[in-house]
C-alpha cells in the first residue's frame, strides 16, 4: 500500500512498522540486534514494529538510524531554501517569529452614508 493522505493515523503506522521490519530482516538483524544497537529496550522495537501509538519519535530515529535510514529524513522533511529576494533581505538574519496574518490593505475611512 502507498503512503498518502487518505489513510488513516493508524494505517500509517503499521506501514511503517512492517516496512521497519521487513528492512530489519534484509539486514539479517533480530529485533535484539535492532534494540541494544540504538539504546533502546526490545519492547519499545516490537511495538514500532506493531505501529504501537504509544512509541516516541526519538526511539523511531535510533531504529532509523541503526538501519541506515537517517539519510532519508531529508526528503522528508526538506530544509527550505529561500529565493534570492528572501536571501538579501535577510542578510544573515534568522527569523525569529511568525508574523501571521496581515489585514489586507489599508482600513477605509467610514462616512455617514456609506454602507456598513
Amino acid at each position: 500500500m502507498k503512503i498518502g493522505s487518505h489513510i488513516t493515523d493508524e494505517t500509517l503506522l503499521k506501514l511503517i512498522g512492517e516496512r521497519l521490519a521487513r528492512l530489519r530482516l534484509t539486514q539479517n538483524l533480530t529485533q535484539q540486534q535492532v534494540a541494544e544497537q540504538a539504546g533502546l529496550g526490545l519492547r519499545t522495537v516490537q511495538r514500532l514494529e506493531l505501529g504501537a501509538a504509544a512509541t516516541q519519535l526519538s526511539g523511531f530515529a535510533r531504529v532509523c538510524r541503526v538501519l541506515g535510514l537517517l539519510e532519508r529524513f531529508e526528503t522528508l522533511i526538506p530544509e527550505e531554501a529561500a529565493s534570492p529576494m528572501e536571501q538579501l533581505k535577510r542578510q544573515g538574519r534568522k527569523r525569529q517569529r511568525a508574523t501571521g496574518k496581515k489585514a489586507a490593505g489599508k482600513p477605509k475611512n467610514w462616512t455617514w452614508g456609506d454602507p456598513q
